[in-house]
């Protein structure tokens, strides 16, 4: 008998102990067999070829006037793919092993499947997933196979792209492990001489009765480690506390970061590990007090800004959402609003790094559609779950200081509207009690009022272009926080008023801060005998894009966008822009969202001797405007006129020069512009020269037309050709002209304002390779490039 107790307790032991265990997660990105069977009546016959992701199929055919996306999906084809990729795997590689894949992003209606099983089927396409696919594997060959239905017409308001168009990620742990997206650190207490580090975590396939321990660490941004502690594992939810010294807070000033690592043992045996970057630093905001970072008054400059990435469509590759968000950053922006849909984690990432506070939005509606495709199918069976979902990924994200679950949506007079504003905003809650809940409310007719019940459910009430409300909303509810979460570009200076006047509006959002794709024709200006009205009451090809961002497609920043700038933020002192004479290229007709056309020029040929508008922005008290040496006249400038002063001068060619006058009279700075001459070459600028040789890593480049002073000649239109040598790809090539229908896949781009941009991808392989711009009648040039 008690020989047979000692085999049985040795039986035991020998099943609870635990072999060493390294996680593993690797790109599965490369070498996909994609076949497409496109919306009926397209353009495009069906496919088979193989792809590399994140791949968007939408951007890579023809532009289709008549295609079923119409003006909000941008004419693009959408259809029905399947994606297709074998991995090979041992009995050894499956011994203790659990295989997860993590989808970051797949549009729309998607179903995955292993080995021909269905594993699981996800309809919102913003939404990453992770499936545990253990069950469904064998050794040898295995074959993952994703299917996505984007035929479904107009499923969004904008350009959505089309496939798996975010990264898919195979992790591998052992049996027992840190379950996913169930870390979550926080920073409850923090000082200037401590931080108190708050750890949460949850524990997959523990057996009962079993007892781990986590060693958690915490490692300063120069990767010293600054506190450690050991934390029990008896169940499987399990926590601790770390004291970190001297914090460096982040901000987008400054936006240290401290990663945590945590290693889950079995006595000395590690079986588990996962790291984690997070930020150290408090958010507040009330009515009396307005919004506070660290403590500190922060008034919230922020931009809309839609999940593509121009030229790439939706392809989210890691290096275009760094751009995205350096163009955000490089134009004055302190906070984006991910409009209307969960971002790519990488899009987070670089939020964190380079310090932009964000909105992470989940939805643009709720049950009522806006599109029959729409979400409004799918959100009873699925919207807490997304919402969960997103807070769950998301939440160690510094860079995010607030949910937004909805945005105006068309059910909010019905009485139902509360209850699912409450039932997302308590799910946010649950998951994460650090931040406020948002949403953008809005009316489009005289009720606004009634909307009191529905805002009750929020901390903080989104209005959308609805600021003017804000006093007498604040009468009636004193205790309202609010920011404008989408605004008109034109109405930069008014909103800065609201918001720098009132603690109460705590931020303004302008639509938008790039151009983007879809909802083609918002933010156009036109000419009298083109198509008249705004984006939605017309057919509006070849538009396919919006023009309303502060920002165009080809990271040309719209002069609109140097004055939000001026108006927040004091970098910038002096910047002058020439208003496009009425009647010039024809009678000018604006849009709601658009701004009066202005550019960077001084050619204006046949214009001479007639009235032209110059428009100097400027912190300076005044400014002086001098042409060919002449002072043309003086105006007051500064904070006290809205950082604005319009000059009505004669046209001539030669040199402009506006100039900032310091409270003393003298002359401080000065910025020039100078009429170009005849093209004659092309001038090649890339954001960078090394590439990483991932397969990944992306290159933009900026092509000018440039006269033989070097000037750029902002009336030029040529077509360029873009050829790729060497160990890269030539992506994608365009223009910022959205109404331009030649497609962004192939070597040719026309020179809209003198510019254009190509797109140049890394190969797998290290070494030299260079682009060339050549066009007929200029000197080509070429530009070289490396991958490391």
């Amino acid at each position: 008998m008690l020989k047979h107790k000692m085999i049985l307790a040795a039986a035991a032991a020998s099943v609870l102990a635990l072999p060493s265990f390294a996680r593993e997660s690797r790109l599965l990105d490369d070498g996909w067999t994609f076949s497409l069977v496109p919306d009926s009546g397209s353009l495009v016959q069906p496919f088979t070829k193989t792809v590399d992701l994140p791949h968007d199929w939408s951007i890579e055919l023809p532009f289709d006037s008549k295609a079923s996306a119409h003006n909000e999906g941008g004419f693009v084809t959408r259809g029905k793919g399947t994606y297709e990729k074998k991995i090979n795997l041992t009995a050894k590689d499956l011994a203790d092993s659990k295989y997860s894949l993590l989808f970051e992003g797949v549009y729309e209606r998607w179903t995955l499947k292993v080995n021909g099983k269905e594993v699981g089927f996800r309809p919102y396409g913003y939404s990453s997933v992770i499936y545990d696919i253990t069950p469904y594997l064998h050794a040898g060959v295995n074959t993952i196979e994703v299917d996505v239905d984007s035929s479904h017409g107009r499923s969004g308001r904008w350009y959505t792209g089309s496939g798996i168009y975010r990264h898919v990620r195979l992790i591998k742990t052992g049996e027992i492990a840190v379950a996913p997206w169930s870390l979550f650190i926080t920073t409850p207490a923090v000082n200037k001489s401590e931080a108190t580090v708050d750890v949460k975590f949850e524990i997959d396939g523990l057996p009962e009765g079993k007892s781990l321990e986590a060693e958690v660490k915490v490692l300063d941004p120069s990767g010293a480690v600054v506190a450690s502690s050991v934390v029990p594992v008896r169940s499987s939810e399990a926590g601790g506390t770390l004291k970190v010294n001297d914090p460096m807070l982040w901000s987008p000033d400054s936006p240290s970061l401290y990663t945590l690592e945590l290693a889950l043992k079995d006595g000395g045996t590690v079986i588990d590990n996962v790291k984690e970057t997070f930020g150290i630093r408090t958010i507040s905001y009330s009515a009396s007090e307005g919004f506070k970072l660290n403590g500190e008054p922060v008034l919230l400059n922020g931009a809309c800004v839609h999940h593509d990435n121009g030229v790439l469509g939706a392809a989210s590759y890691d290096a275009a959402e760094a751009r995205k968000v350096r163009l955000m950053k490089e134009a004055g922006f302190n906070a984006i609003r991910t409009s209307h849909n969960l971002p790519s984690p990488a899009f987070l990432d670089e939020c964190d790094r380079q310090g932009i506070l964000v909105i992470d939005e989940a939805f643009d509606g709720w049950r009522d559609q806006k599109n029959a495709g729409d979400y409004h199918l799918w959100i009873d069976e699925w919207g807490v779950k997304d919402v969960g979902d997103m807070v769950r990924r998301d939440r160690n994200h510094p860079s995010i200081i607030a949910w937004s679950i909805g945005n105006e949506v068309i059910e909010r007079k019905h009485i139902g509207v509360i209850t699912t504003a409450r039932s997302f905003a308590n799910e946010c809650r649950r998951l994460d009690p650090t931040r406020p809940v948002t949403e953008a409310l809005c009316a489009w007719d005289r009720d606004w009022e009634i909307y009191d019940p529905h805002a009750e459910a929020l901390d903080i009430v989104g209005y959308n272009y609805m600021i003017h409300k804000s006093e007498s909303d604040h009468e009636r509810c004193p205790e309202r926080v609010m920011w404008q979460t989408e605004s008109y570009p034109r109405d930069a200076a008014s909103n800065w008023h609201k918001v720098k006047d009132n603690p109460y509006v705590i931020g303004d959002f302008v639509w938008t801060g790039l151009d983007y794709l879809g909802e083609s024709g918002l933010g156009r200006n036109f000419y009298k005998g083109e198509t008249e009205g705004e984006q939605w009451m017309a057919y509006q090809w070849p538009w396919h894009g919006s023009y309303c961002g502060d920002v165009d497609i080809t990271g040309w920043r719209k002069p609109i966008s140097h004055y939000r700038d001026m108006l927040y933020n004091d970098d910038e002192q002096l910047y002058m822009a020439v208003r496009e004479p009425n009647g010039y290229y024809g009678e000018v007709r604006t849009t709601m969202w658009s701004v009066w056309p202005t550019w960077e020029s001084w050619n204006w040929k046949g214009h001479e001797g007639k009235p032209i508008e110059v428009e100097v922005q400027s912190r300076y008290p005044k400014v002086r405007l001098y042409l060919n040496d002449q002072l043309m006249g003086e105006k007051e400038a500064g904070e006290a006129n809205d950082c604005l002063a319009v000059f009505e001068i004669a046209y001539a060619p030669g040199t402009l020069k506006a100039v900032g006058v310091d409270k003393y009279g003298n002359e401080v700075d000065n910025v020039t512009l100078s009429t170009a001459g005849d093209p004659v070459a092309i001038r090649l600028t890339p954001d960078k020269t090394a590439m990483n040789a991932d397969n990944q890593d992306l290159v933009y480049v900026i092509a000018e037309v440039v006269d033989a002073e070097g000037r750029v000649v902002p009336d030029a239109e040529f077509p360029l050709e873009f050829a790729v040598s060497g160990n890269a790809t030539l992506k994608a090539a365009g223009n910022a002209l959205l109404k331009d229908p030649d497609p962004y896949y192939d070597s040719t781009a026309t020179t809209w304002k003198g510019r254009a941009m190509a797109v140049v991808k890394s190969t797998g392989k290290k070494g030299g390779s260079s682009l060339k711009a050549s066009a007929k009648g200029l000197k080509p040039a070429s530009v070289k490039l490396t991958s490391k």
